[in-house]
């Protein structure tokens, strides 16, 4: 007779946002898939924010059924705004009231992990297929929040990305003065000519914004990156926003890239994050968030 499994002591706890969309939400819930085969020894459960099943209460919940010691929480997103600062620390702090015998820990945002930048440096050059030339732009497009330092991580990312000698192949890149105003370009022999960041909503510079400073400064092809996991309505604004401009700027090329989903270096990027957590190493950059202190213009906020 075979033996019972053992429970597990630890609970993985992925946060997801939540979509409407049934294949961001199936592309969550594979991504999850893929980290509990190579962790079997954890409980790995999603839950959503919003707009999707199972909530965070009831992920929370059936680990606690499955007769876990510890659950570990690691947010399913790349920039660190309100969800992640608010939404995930609230859930947990019920769940302990709740569940008062389970130890729970709570992990920071992908962020810039090298891992992360890779897999945006690749889902680059396949949007960038096709447009070679010194005259090639890259516009990279985050979700927006009214979180300054959720946006200014954005441009963080940007400008690692366009100091990568990682990415090569796509442009003799031409020599352009920098831009005090936010565009990344770079100069020399196979790295972009220039990386653009842009919000979809709630923040500026917006797609189309963005799409007019590229051509402004000398750009004819772009590449419109979605710095996104999941697929949802946001990617297809994206979409909209750059066929409706390019309609009216019929001169320039653009091809629109995908979401991350898919990439198998997301799972170790997670793993990372449920690992620093348990150890007690997880650490946000919250100096300059408006949750924190009361920056010039948000003073309104807590």
């Amino acid at each position: 007779m075979m033996n019972a499994r053992r429970p597990a002591e630890t609970g993985l706890l992925l946060i997801g946002h939540g979509t409407r969309s049934k294949e961001g939400v199936a592309q969550c819930i594979d991504l999850s898939r893929q980290v509990a085969s190579s962790v079997p020894q954890m409980e790995v459960k999603t839950g959503f924010i919003e707009l999707a099943e199972p909530g965070l209460t009831e992920a929370i919940d059936d680990l606690a059924a499955k007769g876990v010691s510890k659950v570990v929480a690691v947010p399913l997103v790349l920039l660190p705004a309100g969800h992640l600062k608010l939404d995930g620390p609230a859930a947990l702090s019920t769940a302990r009231a709740r569940h008062p015998r389970i130890d729970f820990f709570y992990g920071r945002d992908l962020g810039t992990h090298p891992l992360v930048l890779a897999t945006a440096q690749d889902q680059i050059s396949a949007t960038a297929a096709g447009l070679c030339g010194p005259d090639i732009a890259v516009v990279l497009v985050g979700r927006g929040s009214t979180d300054p330092d959720a946006n200014a991580e954005l441009y963080k990312v940007s400008r690692l990305l366009a100091d990568s000698r990682s990415i090569q192949g796509l442009a003799t890149a031409a020599k352009i003065a920098p831009d005090p105003s936010g565009t990344v370009p770079v100069s020399g022999t196979g790295v972009l000519s220039m990386i653009e960041p842009a919000f979809v909503s709630l923040a500026p510079p917006s797609v189309p914004q963005a799409l007019e400073r590229c051509v402004r400064l000398g750009a004819s092809k772009i590449a419109v990156v979605p710095y996104f996991l999941f697929a949802g309505v946001l990617i297809d604004r994206i979409k909209s926003q750059v066929a409706q401009w390019a309609t009216s700027n019929p001169q320039a090329r653009i091809h629109v890239g995908k979401e991350m989903a898919g990439d198998s270096r997301l799972v170790e990027v997670v793993l990372e994050r449920a690992r620093e957590a348990l150890i007690g190493g997880a650490a946000m950059n919250c100096d300059c968030c408006i949750y924190k202190v009361a920056l010039p213009g948000y003073r309104s906020n807590p």
